[in-house]
């Protein structure tokens, strides 16, 4: 049982003897959100694989309110199960899969769960959580929630808001619960067999004014990387119906520790591109996106610039193995550039990457809930880690959804979404992609 689990047992103990305390119970909250999905994934080139799975997922939410005092307390416990429908014999990838775990013979299991839960505090404007079911959403750490179930990590955050226009964030992360597991693993990067458990992260969103927002994050995984981030968000309201927002977003990564003296184990391998110095974290990537919206209508127009001498980095299990050599399914991670696509990163040594998306949504000629995209990426200049020289790449996603907005299934959506990736020299392979998501959840309180 994990420390935080048995942490949070005491807290629910305690909280119980309050749970007659106003907030406590008048403003919990109590969800199950289910999640089915089709996913087809087929690798176009000569003996490539063509992935086609099926699952079912569940999740149960529970957010306590606060007890009444100085110092509020409460709690919060998720727990998730994962159901395997199909997965074609023949048509699965048995290794590092992220959409299903694998058995010892590499078939998919029937079916996955676990349980975790937050204590949390609040005194005036500042909350702390600590405990296994934490989602951040910040620059620096984005929780992937790209497949039947969510990642998650454990360990503490903190937010405070009693400055006026500005949030303050920190926290200490130990471990992560990936998507497809019902373990837990250590933090790394992909591409590194070993693992750490420190992640720490600080930093801040200060409103300058109503339309201009600054930010700034710090954050170091120990033995692995250090990583700034600065990033300035605007919006420009131009007349009725219409804005012009930007977007600019840079990160400055360096190796620490292990990793900077390149001991076994530690290394980065660069999202399979180019390094100046092979296994170590180097880079400084910078990428700016302009949108222009009318009504319904938004158009996105962006260019992103990594580095000459590695590729950018973000935590990532991926390649992190348990006791018997057997990946924990723990791969797959999002991360805060614009270039976080459906198939492809662009994130790899010297890519410049020009994309540009299209979308509407219907609710503006009558039809509320309906939204459609179109988004095409192109990368240039990588560099090749084998030969040298410089390779291209691109991708073209589409993507519909609809949710039911009266009727007994209000609130029930579905999203079709289908990419097109092609390149050269890459690791990955050309690939098309086709995921097919139903989403529901029902509020009990």
């Amino acid at each position: 049982m994990y420390k935080s689990t048995l942490a949070l047992a005491v807290a629910v103990g305690v909280l119980a003897q309050q749970a007659g305390a106003a907030g406590f119970v008048e403003d919990s909250k109590l969800s199950l959100s289910s999640r089915t999905m089709y996913f087809n994934n087929d690798e176009r080139e000569t003996g490539g694989f063509d992935q086609r799975e099926s699952g079912q997922g569940f999740k149960l939410d529970y957010l306590s309110g606060f007890t009444d005092g100085t110092v509020g307390f409460g709690v919060d416990v998720q727990a998730v199960w994962g159901i395997h429908l199909d997965g074609g014999k023949g048509h699965r990838q048995n290794a590092n899969n992220s959409f299903f775990p694998s058995d010892t013979d590499g078939s998919a299991v029937h079916d996955w769960a676990r349980i975790g839960g937050n204590a949390k505090a609040r005194f005036s404007k500042t909350e702390a959580h600590f405990g296994s079911a934490l989602a951040p959403n910040l620059p620096i750490l984005v929780s992937n929630d790209g497949r039947l179930l969510p990642q998650t990590f454990e360990g503490g955050t903190i937010q405070s808001k009693e400055i006026d226009n500005l949030t303050l964030n920190g926290g200490q992360l130990t471990h992560a619960m990936g998507r497809a597991s019902s373990n837990r693993t250590g933090l790394s990067v992909n591409g590194a067999s070993a693992d750490s458990n420190k992640f720490q992260f600080a930093g801040g969103d200060w409103k300058v004014t109503k339309d201009l927002t600054l930010q700034y994050y710090y954050s170091n995984l120990e033995d692995f990387y250090k990583q700034h981030f600065l990033g300035l968000v605007h919006v420009l309201p131009i007349g009725e119906d219409q804005s012009f927002k930007t977007d600019l977003r840079y990160f400055d990564s360096s190796s620490d520790g292990k990793n900077s003296s390149g001991e076994a184990g530690y290394g980065f391998n660069n999202n399979g591109g180019y390094a100046k110095h092979a296994g170590e974290v180097d880079n400084k990537t910078w990428s700016a996106m302009f949108t222009y919206t009318l009504g319904g209508h938004a158009i996105l127009l962006g260019h992103q610039q990594v580095g000459d001498d590695g590729g950018f980095v973000w935590l990532n299990q991926g390649s992190v193995r348990n006791g018997n050599g057997r990946q924990e399914g723990a791969g797959g991670a999002s991360f805060y550039l614009f270039t976080d696509s459906m198939i492809n990163q662009f994130a790899r040594a010297g890519e410049n990457t020009t994309f540009g998306q299209y979308s509407f949504d219907f609710a503006r000629v009558g039809v509320p809930g309906l939204k459609t995209s179109i988004a095409y990426l192109r990368g240039d200049d990588v560099k090749n880690p084998v030969g040298g020289g410089t390779y291209h790449e691109w991708e073209r996603d589409a993507r519909i959804d609809y949710v039911i907005q009266q009727g007994t299934l209000k609130g029930l959506g579905a999203s079709l979404r289908h990419g097109s990736y092609r390149g050269e020299g890459q690791s990955i392979g050309d690939q098309d992609q086709t995921r097919l998501i139903f989403n529901y959840t029902y509020s009990f309180m």
